[in-house]
């Protein structure tokens, strides 16, 4: 589950069980990713409003599914097999296309994302690439490559956090040893239009 100490859902309470009460999927199951936060209660609820607020929020105008491309390229970049198999996971149930989300998969496996994107999609994943494995180089170019592309500034601010938030989430899990051993894969926030439903299914 992970290398440090974690407090199941049956032996919490206070403030700790009114949390994964928010964030439980079925049969009471929290994730794991939750769970390593349990020792430290409110690092678990800045992690969860952040991704609410990045992935799920109905202000987004980019779709929740390239929302969701982005994490899953950014997760095999740094080699988070955890986030990449529960995104990818929701990215499938997100697009309803069996063949479609193997194509995006094996684009991303074999580093070939022209397989399967064009446009604005792919100038998006291309500064996502970039932002996760040499930061220090992005430039206000890459900005202006991807407004050529079709992105708006607010969609390309979207791009960003999503990036910077699987950057956060990749290195917790890696650096917790964090897997999916009785994790549920792929739920997520349900309710798209309220920002403070935290639930999974």
């Amino acid at each position: 589950m992970t290398w440090i100490s974690t407090i199941s859902y049956d032996d919490a309470d206070g403030a700790l069980k009114k949390l994964y009460n928010r964030i439980k999927g079925p049969d009471n199951n929290v994730d794991n990713i939750m769970l390593a936060h349990s020792l430290r209660p409110h690092s678990m609820e800045g992690h969860m409003s952040l991704y609410k607020y990045v992935l799920h929020h109905p202000h987004n105008t980019l779709p929740k599914s390239y929302l969701e491309t982005v994490g899953v390229w950014v997760s095999m970049l740094n080699e988070c097999r955890y986030c990449v198999e529960h995104h990818f996971s929701g990215l499938s149930r997100l697009i309803k296309d069996d063949a479609r989300a193997t194509v995006i998969r094996q684009s991303m496996e074999q580093r070939n994302l022209e397989q399967a994107f064009e446009g604005k999609e792919l100038a998006g994943l291309e500064y996502a690439e970039k932002l996760t494995t040499n930061a220090a180089a992005v430039s206000k170019e890459d900005i202006e490559s991807m407004r050529n592309a079709g992105l708006d500034d607010g969609q390309i601010l979207e791009i960003n956090q999503v990036s910077a938030y699987f950057a956060y989430a990749n290195r917790m899990v890696l650096g917790l040893g964090i897997n999916t051993d009785s994790d549920i894969i792929g739920l997520s926030p349900g309710n798209n239009s309220d920002p403070d439903n935290w639930s999974h299914s």
